[in-house]
Parts: structure tokens; C-alpha cells; sequence
């Protein structure tokens, strides 16, 4: 993962199991998050269901050569392997709480580069659609476990980066317009 660069992350959980069985398995997913990653990346959007992430890499990251985690060992990709002791530690909570065994995630996640303004609109209008998509919701706002909310209320404290998404939407009522017209093709488009 390149510094200054944007990604779209998703994973889910190994066969048929659930990354999250109780609501406290969100909260603490997005805690254990937080405190793998906050330092290293800047969350654009997120969708917990399993998950999709929109985030980049911090372009300074010079500070976290000898970046130390879960493992104990230096990485040379303070992303990857702040992505590594997050997995890793969601895991072992999960283990723990459910007496379960071995990895809960898939193996590899997926991490596609955001290469233009475009990519990178429609993976942000992707990300807030999923739920409707996958029908647990019928209206994308209802979906309580996605960035959706900090950006309808601007008002309260986020951890996302809201500023960001101005590089690529004119205003929130741009982006209202825009997940309207396009809900139709998103909910047909395939990026899973």
C-alpha cells in the first residue's frame, strides 16, 4: 500500500460465518480499527456488513519505520501491517468470545487502487449503497454501521475524514443527487 494513495478494502469472513454477531462486534471492530490504523490511513467511507473501506495512506509515514504491533516485528508497510495486527486482533477477540478456532477472516484482502475522480466517486457511493444492495435495508441512511451519518451530520464528531470527499463531490447535495441517479447501476454493479 503507497503512501497518498486511495484503496478500496473489503473483506469478509472465512465460509459462512459472521464477522459480526452482536451489535457490540461492530462497535468493537470499529474501535480495534481505530487503534491499528488511525495512524497510519485517513477513512474516506465504511460499511460494516462484512466491510468495504475507503480509505488512503498517509503520505508521511516515516515516523512508523520501526512500527511495532501484535507481531512484535518491524514492518516495512506500516499499512499492510497495521492491517495485519487489526485482522489479527478482531480475530482473537472473536475466538475468545464465541470459543471458535482459527482465522475468521479470508485470508487476503482485497485492496483495489482508486486511479480516478470517478473510481473514486462511485466506489464512495458503492460503499453507502451495499446495505441496500444486499437488502438490509431499504434506504441506505437507515444502515447504522456505515460513514453515512457523518456526512449527513456535519454537526457532530467523526473520525472520518469529511473534508476529503470535496476533491471529488461539489457539496453534500451534490452527493445526495449523485447516489439518487446512480443508485439503479450501483445496486446492479458488481465490484464484490
Amino acid at each position: 500500500m503507497e503512501p497518498g494513495q486511495s484503496y478500496h478494502i473489503f473483506n469478509h469472513a472465512n465460509g459462512a460465518e459472521n464477522l459480526f454477531r452482536e451489535v457490540e462486534n461492530y462497535r468493537f471492530f470499529l474501535k480495534q480499527y481505530a487503534k491499528y490504523l488511525e495512524k497510519v490511513i485517513d477513512t474516506y467511507a465504511y460499511c460494516l456488513m462484512p466491510f468495504h473501506l475507503l480509505i488512503g495512506v498517509r503520505e508521511d509515514l516515516s515516523g512508523f519505520k520501526n512500527l511495532t504491533g501484535l507481531t512484535g516485528h518491524p514492518s516495512k508497510n506500516p499499512a499492510v501491517k497495521g492491517f495485519s495486527d487489526f485482522f489479527n486482533s478482531y480475530t482473537k477477540a472473536m475466538n475468545n468470545r464465541f470459543h471458535r478456532k482459527g482465522n475468521l477472516f479470508n485470508r487476503a484482502f482485497k485492496k483495489t487502487p482508486i486511479l480516478s475522480e470517478q473510481q473514486w466517486q462511485e466506489t464512495f457511493l458503492y460503499i453507502h449503497l451495499n446495505p441496500v444492495k444486499h437488502g438490509f435495508v431499504e434506504n441506505h441512511s437507515n444502515w447504522k454501521w456505515t460513514s453515512w451519518g457523518a456526512y449527513e451530520y456535519l454537526d457532530r464528531p467523526s473520525k472520518i475524514n469529511r473534508e476529503y470527499y470535496l476533491n471529488f463531490f461539489d457539496d453534500w447535495v451534490h452527493v445526495e443527487n449523485m447516489i439518487e441517479g446512480k443508485k439503479e447501476w450501483l445496486m446492479r454493479r458488481d465490484l464484490e
